[in-house]
């Protein structure tokens, strides 16, 4: 976290169940977390659920957890109490003006302070009292039919939404991908034009198909790989196909009927049949 001098804390009030404890530890290992403080929390024996939900946070956010006093988070840090239920309006300051996870990230990229990220009990959260001890509140926006998440959950989605304040460095690439290089890109529109004059005559309709196919391959972003794909595809097809042109274009209303050319086809193979039934019966009939 370059810059920044103080992580979040997270706090934990009067939790229950010892495996939403280990929830909590193994999601802040997950995001980079390392301090974690409970409030009147149950006994977390090394045996029990929450060193089994911890993962490798059992290692060291969760024995080196702090028990501490509702009142000590708020002496001493900023804090921001979660709640997924809020008020309607400013008539009622206890859970309103509200931010959402992302909205915290981004209020938290702008300040360097000592933050508590505080949650409250299974089943009932943070009650009226303590959100008003509160510096702010965050709420994360869920169906209204069922906005009320799982303790571990939602501790889970703030502190991924706060990972670019508290992970210097993930898993993942840089990049989700490298683009082909346009070199390479423009070598296949060449062999998908060779490829479509073989089979459409009209210069205007080529000519939509080449911006469409331009607008598709850059909303793409083909990799290498894919874009060497696709040229082997067309340029196979093209020598397979030579120097052939199928179906008998025209200009006017009936080429612009999109099934005209494949229907001429299809009336051609029936006429051809239609001649084999009449010449095979002229031959019954003659002998």
């Amino acid at each position: 976290m370059t810059g920044r001098s103080h992580d979040p804390v997270v706090v934990v009030v009067e939790p229950k169940t010892p495996g939403n404890v280990g929830t909590i530890a193994r999601a802040m290992k997950n995001f980079g977390l390392t301090d974690l403080k409970l409030v009147d929390p149950p006994e977390l024996s090394e045996d029990g659920e929450a060193y089994g939900f911890a993962g490798h946070a059992r290692e060291d956010v969760l024995p080196n957890a702090d028990e501490v006093t509702f009142e000590e988070i708020v002496e001493n840090y900023h804090t921001i109490g979660t709640t997924a239920i809020t008020n309607e309006d400013s008539r009622k300051h206890e859970r309103f003006p509200f931010k959402t996870p992302v909205e915290v990230r981004e209020s938290l990229e702008t300040v360097d302070t000592q933050t508590a990220l505080v949650f409250g009990r299974e089943g009932t959260g943070l009650d009226n009292d303590e959100l008003t001890r509160l510096d702010e509140v965050c709420s994360i926006p869920a169906s209204g039919d069922y906005p009320v998440l799982n303790l571990g959950q939602a501790a889970t989605i703030l502190m991924y939404e706060l990972r670019s304040l508290t992970v210097e460095e993930t898993q993942l690439p840089d990049v989700e991908r490298e683009r082909a290089g346009e070199s390479d890109i423009d070598r296949f529109y060449d062999f998908f034009e060779e490829f479509h004059r073989s089979i459409e005559s009209r210069e205007h309709k080529r000519e939509k198909t080449r911006v469409m196919m331009r607008r598709l391959l850059g909303r793409a972003h083909p990799t290498e790989r894919e874009i060497t794909t696709l040229t082997g595809i067309f340029r196979r097809a093209n020598d397979l196909l030579g120097d052939r042109t199928f179906g008998d274009h025209t200009d006017g209303d009936a080429a612009d009927d999109p099934d005209n050319g494949q229907t001429d086809l299809v009336d051609a193979d029936a006429a051809d049949s239609e001649r084999e039934d009449r010449t095979a019966a002229d031959s019954v009939h003659t002998d």
